[in-house]
């Protein structure tokens, strides 16, 4: 006999994870399947090393699925986002500029955790929650809509329906080819690697973007490590350069770390392992079909810079439960109302965000020099500031 929920989730990614909290905390039954288990260590093979800033407005979401208490006590407050220009002759920092959350809100920009905590968190919610099955190993095979419900074919050869099918199973998904679904995606040649280091200086809370050639150097806060001061790193580079650099010798490694982060903290070392990720922008040409919503990076993906990614994520899942309490779920009325609410506002911040990467990428000098004055003029004029931090952390 087949079984029967209200909502299949493809993909346990952390924001798959996070929709199958959701919307069991809303009182759905939920079934969430994903073809990798979740390794929720840091010290375990495969181990998921970057880290999530979640903005303001992502906080309701996790608190209407009972995560953000959850989190709180391991995630790190963000309250100053500060941009280093390093575009000089010399890789040292010549322009510095803190825009500081006091100057919009009394919290700060948001809070950071490590993305493999967020599944170990996670998972621990799923298993509260008597209406939600989590089916690590398992994978979407075959959908089927009509107009009252989705008939899904899993690998292990079991069949489920649905009311509504959500697609958060990455970049590449196959619930959305399944859905004929196209995207359009832009590429830079970068990619990025991403790893943790202790420094000697405090962090004081403040994630760091240095600016040079090839993509941002990124230091976000994190809890001290063994008694020092600790951060998360994304060092985005062309290909070429990221396949050097992870080739080198540690001591080697280290010692050009060191000079790309323009001693700003002082000495730096490595305290994990190192980890490749591709760079690339991407919008699925819609974000919804009949009885089936896509939602993360299965409809969008942008570049990790200004924290965008996970949180626009939780805004789509956040969209959805809004829509679901004044719409049959999973109508037609419901997803079209999805897909025109989300996938403009996606599009302009990927938009946005892909400026933002292209400048951090220019290596002429003329160009770098332009890019600096650029930042200082913006800092200087108060209001364009205050605009600029209210935009990137999604407040309007």
């Amino acid at each position: 006999m087949r079984e029967r929920f209200d909502i299949v989730i493809s993909g346990g990614g952390v924001a798959g994870l996070a929709a199958a909290a959701a919307f069991g905390s809303a009182g759905y039954s939920v079934l969430c399947v994903d073809p990798a288990p979740p390794v929720t260590e840091a010290t375990s093979p495969g181990a998921d090393l970057r880290t999530t800033a979640f903005l303001q407005p992502s906080i309701p979401v996790l608190e209407a699925a009972d995560l953000w208490d959850r989190l709180a006590p391991h995630a790190m407050p963000l309250q100053v986002m500060r941009i280093v220009d390093a575009g000089g002759p010399e890789p040292e920092a010549r322009i510095v500029q803190d825009f500081d959350a006091s100057e919009v809100s009394q919290q700060p920009f948001g809070w950071n955790l490590p993305n493999w905590l967020l599944r170990r968190e996670f998972l621990a919610r799923l298993a509260e929650l008597p209406g939600v099955s989590f089916r690590p190993g398992i994978a979407t095979a075959r959908l089927v809509t009509r107009s009252s419900e989705a008939l899904v074919t899993l690998s292990d050869g079991s069949r489920v329906s649905a009311r509504l099918v959500i697609g958060a199973d990455g970049r590449d998904s196959p619930l959305r080819a399944m859905l004929g679904i196209g995207a359009q995606t832009w590429r830079y040649g970068q990619k990025a690697l991403a790893f943790a280091v202790t420094h000697e200086r405090p962090h004081g809370n403040v994630s760091t973007e240095i600016h040079r050639s090839g993509g941002p150097f990124t230091l976000v806060p994190l809890p001290d490590h063994e008694g020092r001061p600790c951060s998360a790193v994304v060092w985005m580079e062309t290909g070429a350069e990221i396949a050097r650099l992870r080739a080198l010798p540690p001591s080697v490694f280290t010692e050009d770390m060191n000079t790309r982060s323009c001693g700003l903290f002082g000495r730096l070392e490595l305290a994990s392992p190192l980890t490749v990720w591709p760079i690339i922008a991407r919008l699925a040409d819609r974000f919804s079909a009949e009885r089936c919503a896509l939602i993360a990076e299965a409809a969008h993906v942008v570049p990790p810079i200004g924290a965008q990614g996970l949180n626009m994520s939780l805004a789509d899942l956040g969209t959805l439960l809004e829509l679901a309490e004044g719409h049959e779920l999973g109508s037609t009325a419901m997803l079209d109302a999805y897909h025109q609410r989300r996938w403009p506002e996606v599009k302009l911040r990927l938009s946005g965000v892909d400026m933002l990467n292209r400048a951090s990428m220019v290596g002429a000098q003329p160009l770098r020099d332009l890019r600096a004055a650029t930042l200082k003029t913006l800092y200087s004029l108060a209001p364009v500031r205050r605009g600029l931090m209210q935009l990137g952390i999604g407040m309007r």
